[in-house]
């Protein structure tokens, strides 16, 4: 792991005993000696705290830096103001398969951060920069800021004991101040549940964490890794890069149309995903739960009967809140979605219902 980059925290989670694991070129924590289950209770239950430091961090400022954000990710920019974040997806103008997908925050018409996965953070930034107007700079900052994600249902107890705000809207944001740092407070997450995901220095990223697990020790906080952070995306039906979406994989065959502002005059990869909306795809991403004891994993065939192939599952897990196996598969668009369909465990036949996510209630849009 000697190559791999890591976080400012990376002492910290050594000392808790952390399982770490190569993730998008940064050496992670996977879970800690509480165990993958335990963290994702936690966050269900009451509340736990993520370092996501690995996610990219990008600006891009200058005259008309929204506009041109906007002229090139899928989705409608000019749908929030400043204070407000968006889903969106970075796509090849070519193929219209993902090259990402990731947050925009927008603080001004002038001034915009992208926080893309930790992979693709180098090439969405070469690609914005490489087609960017005089004036427009897009500057990498994946190594200057830490990210920390507080989620769960107490999470605003927790930010309440270090002054943080916790008034603000679903998917926006606001800059605090802790310990003589600007802290970014957005109110965002990737578990399903209400939260906040913090930008900090990366200097200040250790006395930010302390404080957060100090102050959440009353309400049961765990220190969660990545392994409870894909079980509790999965039962959302969040979608990952590199599996349920990928450059082979398009919005429209991803279902999620929503994040495409179609009206819009440009965007990479407008021409080929208007026709393939028109034309309708062979294939789309469905959820599936399991109906008996079998556990999905990425990479295995999905059956309409025994010999008729339909399709493969991309993500899949062991769903710690429903028990039983549960995940995202693409299947060809003539299966009904609510079909029941065959996953091959092993060279076992295990039978699963194609369902829509999330297969859990979320909270995350509670007020």
């Amino acid at each position: 792991m000697a190559d791999l980059l890591t976080s400012p925290l990376h002492d910290r989670h050594r000392a808790l005993g952390a399982k770490t694991a190569p993730f998008g070129g940064w050496e992670m924590p996977l879970e800690y000696p509480t165990g993958v289950v335990a963290e994702h209770t936690a966050v269900r239950e009451g509340v736990g705290v993520f370092d996501v430091s690995h996610l990219g961090k990008a600006e891009v400022t200058g005259p008309g830096a929204a506009a041109y954000v906007n002229a090139c990710l899928t989705n409608d920019l000019d749908r929030i103001g400043p204070g407000q974040a968006q889903y969106t997806l970075c796509c090849d103008d070519e193929t219209g398969g993902v090259v990402d997908d990731l947050i925009v925050y927008r603080y001004s018409d002038e001034r915009v951060l992208l926080v893309p996965n930790a992979a693709n953070t180098a090439e969405v930034v070469r690609r914005l920069a490489g087609s960017a107007p005089d004036g427009v700079e897009v500057v990498d900052r994946h190594r200057d800021l830490a990210v920390l994600a507080v989620q769960g249902p107490r999470s605003d107890e927790v930010m309440t004991a270090l002054g943080l705000p916790v008034d603000h809207d679903y998917m926006s944001f606001v800059e605090a101040t802790y310990a003589g740092a600007t802290v970014v407070v957005c109110r965002t997450g990737y578990t399903g549940e209400r939260g906040y995901e913090l930008l900090v220095p990366n200097e200040s990223a250790g006395a930010v964490w302390d404080a957060l697990l100090e102050a959440g020790a009353e309400h049961g906080i765990l220190p969660c890794g990545l392994g409870a952070r894909d079980t509790l995306r999965t039962e959302m039906g969040y979608p990952l890069h590199g599996q349920d979406i990928s450059l082979d994989v398009t919005p429209v065959q991803a279902r999620m149309a929503w994040a495409v502002g179609w009206d819009k005059p440009a965007f990479w990869g407008r021409s080929v995903l208007v026709r393939e909306r028109a034309e309708k795809p062979a294939r789309v991403l469905r959820g599936i739960v399991a109906t008996g004891r079998g556990i999905p994993r990425p990479g295995m065939s999905v059956s309409l009967t025994a010999d008729v192939l339909v399709g493969e599952v991309t993500s899949g897990t062991f769903s710690p809140t429903l028990r039983k196996g549960a995940g995202l598969a693409l299947v060809a668009a003539s299966v009904a979605p609510d079909a029941e369909v065959g996953v091959d465990i092993r060279g076992r036949r295990e039978i699963f219902q194609l369902t829509k996510p999330p297969f859990v209630d979320p909270s995350v849009k509670e007020s």
